[in-house]
């Protein structure tokens, strides 16, 4: 597998990912924010050759739990695995190892 290139800081993709207080319990709705900040430095590092992450609590239920942005214009899924396997990698696979990354975190964070 080839290594994907370092995009310079505005080619990368911005992936904005809302955390629901509820999967910190009863009383995440308190632990929500400091979670967030947690969570975004430890993501801070990953994939960091072509994501910026934004690790935020999901107020706005209206709002998508993860967005999907690059030079400043939304995409959509289809464009996000697009953009995606630009660099070698699929968007199922992107969101579940996320997914997976988020509950380790969460774990770690409830036993601190």
């Amino acid at each position: 597998m080839t290594q994907p290139l370092s995009l310079p800081a505005d080619k990368k993709l911005v992936v904005t990912y809302r955390v629901e207080p509820g999967c910190l319990g009863p009383d995440g709705k308190n632990k929500i924010v400091d979670f967030c900040s947690f969570a975004q430095q430890q993501f801070q590092s990953l994939d960091a050759d072509y994501i910026v992450w934004n690790i935020v609590p999901r107020d706005d239920k209206s709002l998508p739990e993860m967005q999907f942005d690059v030079v400043g214009k939304r995409m959509n899924h289809a464009q996000a695995d697009k953009y995606l396997s630009l660099v070698g990698k699929n968007l199922d696979e992107f969101e579940t190892h996320l997914g997976e990354k988020l509950a380790e975190l969460i774990n770690q964070y409830m036993g601190q």
